[in-house]
């Protein structure tokens, strides 16, 4: 095995081109493939940046020919040679029209065959990656993922410090405080039967920091949630975590877009128009059925509700009854995707989500053909028909409850199963939006009682607070959330600073005062001391890379994922451990 005494590397092999010929160069990599033609032999090395073509023929000397075709995939290398032009070019890759004429070869590891191939859109299962995944990783598309991720980081530090932020460490051990989701917990040693928590995330530490005087907070925040994993949704991720002093909801919108403007800039070449749209979480709910609309296509919700309530279609006319609405959507030149075979499945989604299905219209060349046509006349199919704006080649999809939120939920999720069975979603394509004007609280059905949508220290609009107590469901926050291409990015608001105040959401919230004295008295202590007027906001960072890259999952962006089940393979993570260390902790194991 050879080594790197008297060896520097001289530059990375993607980096080099036509204009470099006939320079002398120093490469290190890993072997992508070896090409042995007889005379010819050629290996393409891989490193960080690409792939450099490596040729070896009559001019080679015979003990260095001899040693490049011992090369095998995967083998690490270090080799010298002069750039020249490639006689047979190669113009998929960037250094395609160049190679090294290797003078000097080193072989400084070999390797195994690996378990996959390390290939662009390797088609090897996903839990044989994750087993391997240092070896996934070398694979170029998670290389470039991780690269821009890099960039993300970079420019967000740089952007926030030129706009007078401080970057704060907040702490990992904590206390465990309510914030939505389960807390992961971690045992003390030294104080037997007590635990830390880590953190959702450092929401109570960056507003102490605003206490402390620091005005503006910035941090990469590591933050954690014992929840089920899903897509985009990862036990351990991190957030751009940022708070502001003496600002109200438009300064710090404000400061976000400039630098999402900046991001979208330098990161993706794109100008995106200042300032962003904003949208009532109300409208967004009436038009989309969901709160983080995806308005990269239209398929909005229409209310048919006044033109069916003297009908004689029994599932239109209870759900009005019970109180709740009938409403549709349009799925424009669907009809020959949609068809009655497709709709028994889109009904056994519906019914798969909590619904009892779904009634439709279908306009075809041949005339209009409705599941409910018996029960209704052809001036009230026409009806629907003008008002849901259908022409000769839709289908309408009609949902109606006793609850209209239940129909708003469904019908927002059916839109976006339609996007994606109807091939709907452009790619390329970024819609920024701001939800505003978000609930305080929202109602528990499985408990019956009212909580707060965002963590308990989100501000209240100043003319909700008389009905704090009395009509909850009127409470508007001083919240707003970002949303992109139909993914919550973030989630910000104007904080509580007055104590009685924020007591007064604690109670209405089930504390107690020796409960919420025991979680956050030191908040609650500290607000006595002069706290200025803040808010702030996290924006994901694992998301927005997945967003911007247009991932399917945040595990193309994070170097060292969970898998569905918060497990990792490679690691055997998370494991048992001896009972010496159970006994240190104070712990036993319940069989």
């Amino acid at each position: 095995m050879d080594n790197l005494v008297n060896f520097k590397r001289t530059g990375y092999c993607g980096n080099f081109r036509l204009a470099d010929r006939h320079k002398e160069v120093s490469v290190c990599g890993w072997v992508q493939r070896v090409r042995d033609l007889g005379g010819l032999l050629f290996i393409d090395l891989r490193d960080r940046t690409g792939i450099l073509q490596l040729a070896f023929d009559d001019n080679t000397p015979r003990e260095l020919f001899k040693k490049a075709s011992q090369v095998k995939p995967e083998y690490v290398l270090a080799a010298t040679g002069r750039i020249r032009e490639r006689s047979s070019k190669n113009k998929e890759i960037p250094t395609g029209d160049i190679e090294v004429e290797v003078t000097e070869l080193r072989i400084l590891a070999v390797s195994e065959t690996p378990p996959f191939e390390i290939t662009e859109n390797c088609a090897t299962n996903e839990a044989t990656r994750m087993k391997h995944r240092y070896l996934d990783l070398r694979r170029p598309n998670l290389q470039r993922n991780i690269m821009l991720r890099h960039r993300v980081a970079k420019l967000t530090r740089d952007y926030f410090d030129e706009n007078g932020f401080i970057e704060i460490e907040t702490p990992i051990l904590i206390k465990s405080t309510p914030e939505g989701a389960r807390d992961y917990l971690v045992p003390s040693r030294l104080h037997k039967g007590k635990f830390y928590a880590l953190p959702q995330s450092p929401q109570l530490y960056k507003q102490l920091s605003m206490v402390a005087g620091f005005d503006r907070y910035i941090q990469l925040a590591r933050s954690f949630r014992d929840e089920d994993s899903r897509a985009d949704r990862q036990p351990e991720f991190t957030q751009i975590d940022l708070e502001m002093s003496f600002v109200d909801m438009d300064d710090i919108i404000e400061m976000v877009e400039g630098y999402l403007a900046r991001l979208f800039g330098e990161i993706m070449g794109m100008e995106i128009d200042l300032p962003l749209p904003r949208m009532t979480y109300r409208e967004a709910m009436e038009r989309f059925g969901t709160d983080k609309p995806d308005t990269r296509y239209t398929m909005e919700i229409f209310d048919i509700s006044d033109l069916v309530s003297g009908c004689d279609f029994r599932v239109f006319t209870s759900a009005l009854e019970e109180g709740g609405s009938v409403r549709g959507i349009c799925a424009k030149n669907s009809v020959n995707v949609l068809s009655r075979k497709e709709l028994d499945k889109l009904t056994d989604y519906i019914k798969g989500i909590g619904g009892k299905g779904i009634a439709w219209i279908r306009l075809t060349g041949d005339g209009v053909t409705s599941s409910f046509s018996r029960f209704m006349t052809e001036d009230e199919i026409k009806a629907i028909v003008e008002k849901a704006g259908a022409e000769e080649g839709d289908v309408v999809l009609i949902i109606s409850d006793g609850d209209t939120s239940n129909v708003l939920f469904q019908l927002g999720s059916l839109r976006t199963e339609l996007a994606k069975k109807l091939d709907l979603i452009p790619k390329g394509v970024y819609n920024l939006l701001w939800i505003v004007e978000i609930p305080f609280f929202e109602y528990d059905k499985e408990t019956g009682q009212y909580v707060a949508m965002h963590h308990p220290f989100t501000s209240p609009m100043d003319e909700c607070t008389d009905y704090l107590e009395t009509e909850k469901s009127k409470v508007r926050a001083k919240a707003w959330d970002l949303v992109l291409n139909g993914i919550e990015l973030s989630s910000g608001s104007i904080r509580i600073t007055n104590p009685e105040l924020q007591s007064r959401i604690f109670r209405i919230l089930g504390l107690s005062e020796e409960e919420a004295r025991r979680k956050f008295g030191y908040l609650l202590d500290a607000f006595k001391y002069g706290a200025p007027p803040h808010g702030g906001m996290g924006i994901g960072l694992d998301r927005l890379v997945m967003q911007l890259l247009e991932c399917d999952s945040l595990r193309d962006v994070i170097a060292f994922p969970k898998l569905q089940n918060a497990s990792e393979p490679m690691t055997d993570c998370p494991d048992v451990v001896d009972d010496a260390q159970l006994e240190e902790l104070g712990l036993s194991i319940l069989e």
